[in-house]
C-alpha cells in the first residue's frame, strides 16, 4: 500500500501534521504506522485542542490518590478504602447504533475502573436527545436505554443516578455519557504501566475481530448524511465475558505478579501499548501473530486498530507468565503472551518476523497540542439583551395550568420508564435509588466493623445555562452537582467530567470550550472539589450544526453514616416545610435559561443568575448538617422549573405516596409571579421536618448563615400556594390551587405523552 499525503488526509491528518510526522521519522510511514499515528493523533485520543485549557483545572487535594492521566481517578474515603471513578462519552457510536453504542460505553467505562484494581459498585448515565417529536428520537432513546440496561444489568452493577433531557440542539447528535464508580483498597491501586525490561506482555479477553476499526477517528469528526455508513466502526459488547474478565483480573491482582494493566479501549491494542510504554519511559514490542483472533486473514493494520471489546493488555513479572495464564484459563478466557517490555522507548509491531511499525512511544503519546483561535459567539448579543419584563407576568389564576405544563416537560417529568430498565438493586447496596433524589447513594461496609458509610453520586448538566453564558453556566453546573450531594447528606469530594462540544476548529466553539473550562476550574477550586478524571468529546455536530455546549459534571460525595440520608419526596403529613437560600438573595430566581421560559415561551435567552460561592456555601453546609443530624424528613434543591416545580415534585414523589402541601410565599411589591414561582437560581432548597424539631432546625440553619424561610405544612389532596405581601399585594392575592392528582398525572405521564 502506497502511503502519501493524500492517503494521510483520508486518515484525518492535516498537511502540517503529515509533514511533522515525516520530519520526526526522517521518512514516510508504513501503512500500519500511518494507521497507528492517525488514531493516536486523533482528537479522541490526543486531546490536541483541549489540553492547553484542561491544565487549568484543579486536580489535587488531601484525599486525591490519583488524578488525571490514568484510566480513572482515585479518592481516599478513609478506613483503608478508596473510590475509583470516571465518566466518558460514547456519543457518535450511539447515534449510529444506539443499542451497541450505549452498551459498549458502559462496558468501556467499567473496564477503566476495574483495571485500577477496583470492583465496580455504581453506574450513572447522562443522556441528551433531540426533540421528543423528532422522527428518530423514540428509536434512539429506546435503543440507548436498552443498551445501558442490557449491559449493566448483565454485568451486575447498579445504575443509581443520571440525567436525561431533550433539546432541539441534539436532533442530529445525541449524547451518551457513562459513569462508573468502583471500590478499592487505598494501598493497592494498579496503573497502566509497562516497566521492567524483559517483562512479558499478555493479552487477555475476547478474540480480536474487525469491529470498531477507526472508531477513535470516527469520534473525532463531524457527522453528515453519510454517517450511517460508519456503522461497522461501532463495536459489539459481551457483558458476560466482561464479568469473567473482571473476576480474573481482580484475582490476578491479589497474587502480586502484575506490573501494569490497561484496557484496550479507543484505538485498541495501539493505544494500550503506547500509553503503557510512554508512562514507564520504556518500549514495547508486540508479535501480532500471537494475538488471539476470531477472523481469518487479519492484517497488522487491522489487528493494531481493532476496537473489539472486553480485552486487556497486561505486563507481569518475568517468570510468572504461567501463573497469570493459569488464572485466565480457570476463568475460561483467551490469553497469550504476545510481547515484551524493552528499553528502546519505541513501540514495535511485528508479524511473523516482519517489521510493520517502529515508532517512538513519546511521539504517539504526546500527540499534538493546539491553542486554537477563539471568538465570542455572535448569538450572545441577542440572548443577553432579553429581560423577563418584556413578557406579561401571568395572573395567578393561570399558574396551575403553567405548572402542569412545566412539570410535564419531558426533561423534567418522571424518568421512571428509563430507570426501571436498569437494575438499581443488584448487589443489594443501593440506599437512595434513581428518581428518589438528585443523587444516588450506595452502601460501603467499613472493614472489620458492622457499620457502613455511604458513597453518593450525581451527574448532569444545565446545558441551557452553559449555552447562554459558558463561564457562569459551567460554574452553575458544579454548584448544582454540589447541591444534589448535600441534599442527601453527603460531603462532596471530587469531580469527573465529560466535556461535550462542537467542532473546535470553529473559533466560536473553541471560545465556548475555553470559557466553560475556566468556569469549571473556578467553581471546583472554590468548592474544594478537584477534578480527578474526565473525558473531552468534540466534533459533536451534524451538517455544521453544533450541539449546545454540554459539560457533564459527575460529583462523588461521602456520607459518614449511611443511615443518615434524605430523599426529595415528602415523608409524612403534618411536617413543616421551609426554604433555605443565600442570605440577602430572597427565595425567587431568574427566568434566564429556565425550563419555564423554554417550555412556555419557547425561548432560550437571558443572563443566568450568577453563583456567589461565599453566599452559597453557608446554605450547602446548613443542608448537609441538617441531614447529617437526622433533623429533616426530606431535602431537595430547587433546580429546573423553579420553586413551584420543586414543591410539586416533592409532593408527587412522596416517600409513602403523593402528599399535598399548603404554603405561603412572601412576595414583594415588585416581585413578578413567574420569577418567584418558576425562576431558577443556585443554592436554594426545600426541606420538610417534624413540628417537634422546628426550633432545632431553624437554629442550625440560621447558625450556619443560611436564610431560613418557613412556608407551610405537608398534607391534604392538593398543592396550595398563597402569595403574601404588603398592602395592595396582600389584598389582591388569592390562593393558587392544583389538585394533587393533576400534578401526579402531568409528572408521571409527561415523557410518555411527549414521545407519542
Amino acid at each position: 500500500m502506497i502511503v502519501n499525503q493524500k492517503v494521510a488526509a483520508e486518515h484525518g491528518l492535516k498537511p502540517d501534521e503529515w509533514k511533522r510526522l515525516c520530519d520526526r521519522l526522517g521518512r514516510e510511514p508504513s501503512w500500519t504506522e500511518l494507521g497507528i499515528v492517525s488514531v493516536m493523533w486523533s482528537e479522541h485520543c490526543s486531546y490536541k485542542s483541549s489540553r492547553v485549557h484542561l491544565k487549568n483545572l484543579p486536580t489535587e487535594g488531601p484525599r486525591v490518590i490519583q488524578g488525571p492521566g490514568e484510566n480513572a481517578g482515585v479518592v481516599d474515603i478513609g478506613d483503608g478504602q478508596a473510590v475509583v471513578f470516571k465518566m466518558e462519552s460514547h456519543n457518535h457510536p450511539s447515534f449510529i447504533e444506539p443499542y451497541q453504542g450505549a452498551a459498549t460505553g458502559v462496558g468501556g467505562i467499567c473496564r477503566d475502573v476495574f483495571t485500577m484494581g477496583a470492583r465496580p459498585i455504581a453506574l450513572a448515565d447522562c443522556l441528551r436527545f433531540g426533540r421528543p417529536d423528532h422522527p428518530k428520537t423514540p428509536y434512539l432513546l429506546g435503543g440507548v436505554v436498552a443498551g445501558i440496561g442490557g449491559y449493566g444489568n448483565s454485568f451486575g452493577v447498579p445504575n443509581v443516578a443520571g440525567d436525561v433531557a431533550f433539546d432541539p440542539g441534539y436532533d442530529g447528535n445525541i449524547l451518551v455519557n457513562a459513569f462508573c464508580l468502583g471500590l478499592a483498597r487505598a494501598d493497592r491501586i494498579f496503573k497502566g504501566t509497562a516497566s521492567g525490561v524483559g517483562n512479558p506482555v499478555l493479552y487477555v479477553g475476547a478474540k480480536t475481530g474487525r469491529d470498531g476499526i477507526h472508531g477513535a477517528t470516527m469520534a473525532s469528526a463531524e457527522f453528515d448524511e453519510h454517517s450511517e455508513s460508519k456503522r461497522p466502526a461501532v463495536q459489539v459488547g459481551d457483558p458476560f465475558m466482561e464479568k469473567l474478565l473482571l473476576e480474573a483480573c481482580l484475582e490476578l491482582m491479589d497474587g502480586g505478579s502484575l506490573v501494569g494493566i490497561q484496557d484496550m479501549g479507543a484505538a485498541g491494542l495501539t493505544s494500550s501499548s503506547v500509553e503503557m510504554a510512554a508512562r514507564a519511559g520504556a518500549g514495547i514490542e508486540i508479535d501480532l501473530e500471537k494475538v488471539p483472533q476470531r477472523e481469518t486473514g487479519m492484517t497488522p493494520y487491522e489487528i493494531c486498530l481493532s476496537e473489539s471489546q472486553e480485552r486487556m493488555l497486561l505486563v507481569v513479572h518475568r517468570g510468572r507468565e504461567a501463573e497469570a495464564l493459569g488464572i485466565f484459563d480457570k476463568w475460561d478466557l483467551d490469553a497469550a503472551v504476545i510481547g515484551r517490555v524493552t528499553d528502546s522507548g519505541r513501540v514495535v509491531m511485528k508479524m511473523n518476523g516482519e517489521l510493520h511499525a517502529d515508532l517512538p512511544a513519546d511521539l504517539l503519546a504526546e500527540g499534538l497540542k493546539y491553542d486554537r483561535p477563539k471568538k465570542r459567539p455572535r448569538y450572545l448579543a441577542e440572548t443577553e439583551s432579553f429581560e423577563s419584563r418584556s413578557l406579561a407576568d401571568p395572573p395567578e389564576k393561570e399558574v396551575p395550568a403553567l405548572l402542569e405544563q412545566v412539570l410535564s416537560s419531558p426533561s423534567l417529568a418522571s424518568k421512571e420508564w428509563v430507570w426501571r430498565q436498569y437494575d438499581h438493586n443488584v448487589r443489594h447496596g443501593t440506599v437512595v435509588r434513581p428518581g428518589a433524589a438528585g443523587a444516588g447513594v450506595v452502601r460501603v461496609l467499613i472493614p472489620g466493623t458492622d457499620r457502613a458509610k455511604g458513597v453518593a453520586v450525581t451527574a448532569g448538566c444545565l446545558q441551557r445555562m452553559v449555552y447562554l453564558a459558558p463561564y457562569e453556566g459551567s460554574r452553575l453546573c458544579v454548584a448544582e452537582a454540589y447541591a444534589n450531594l448535600v441534599a442527601v447528606g453527603a460531603t462532596p469530594l471530587a469531580v469527573t467530567d465529560c466535556l461535550n462540544f462542537g467542532n473546535p476548529e470553529k473559533p466560536e466553539i473553541m471560545w465556548q470550550f475555553a470559557e466553560s473550562v475556566r468556569g469549571l476550574a473556578e467553581a471546583c477550586r472554590a468548592l474544594e472539589t478537584p477534578v480527578v478524571s474526565g473525558n473531552v468529546s468534540l466534533y459533536n455536530e451534524t451538517d455544521g450544526q453544533a450541539i449546545k455546549p454540554t459539560p457533564m459534571i459527575a460529583m462523588v460525595g461521602l456520607i459518614a453514616d449511611v443511615a443518615r440520608t434524605a430523599a426529595a419526596g415528602f415523608r409524612r403529613a403534618g411536617d413543616l416545610v421551609a426554604i433555605l437560600s443565600p442570605a440577602g438573595a430572597g427565595i425567587g430566581g431568574s427566568l434566564a435559561g429556565s425550563e419555564y421560559l423554554a417550555r412556555v415561551h419557547g425561548l432560550v435567552a437571558g443572563t443566568p443568575a450568577p453563583l456567589d460561592v461565599a453566599r452559597a456555601r453557608p446554605v450547602f453546609d446548613a443542608v448537609r448538617a441538617l441531614v447529617e443530624a437526622g433533623l429533616v424528613s426530606s431535602a431537595q434543591d430547587v433546580s429546573d422549573g423553579g420553586l413551584a416545580a420543586c414543591l410539586a415534585e416533592c409532593a408527587v414523589s412522596g416517600q409513602g405516596g403523593a402528599l399535598g402541601l399548603d404554603v405561603r410565599l412572601p412576595r414583594g411589591a415588585r416581585d413578578r409571579v413567574d420569577d418567584l414561582l418558576f425562576g431558577e437560581a443556585p443554592a436554594r432548597f426545600v426541606i420538610s421536618y417534624p413540628q417537634e424539631r422546628a426550633d432545632h432546625v431553624e437554629r442550625l440553619a440560621r447558625g450556619r448563615g443560611a436564610l431560613f424561610t418557613p412556608i407551610g405544612r405537608v398534607g391534604g389532596d392538593r398543592l396550595r400556594i398563597t402569595l403574601e405581601g404588603d398592602g395592595a399585594v396582600l389584598a389582591r392575592s388569592k390562593a393558587i390551587e392544583v389538585e394533587l392528582e393533576r400534578l401526579v398525572r402531568a409528572w408521571r405521564d409527561g415523557l410518555r405523552v411527549a414521545l407519542g
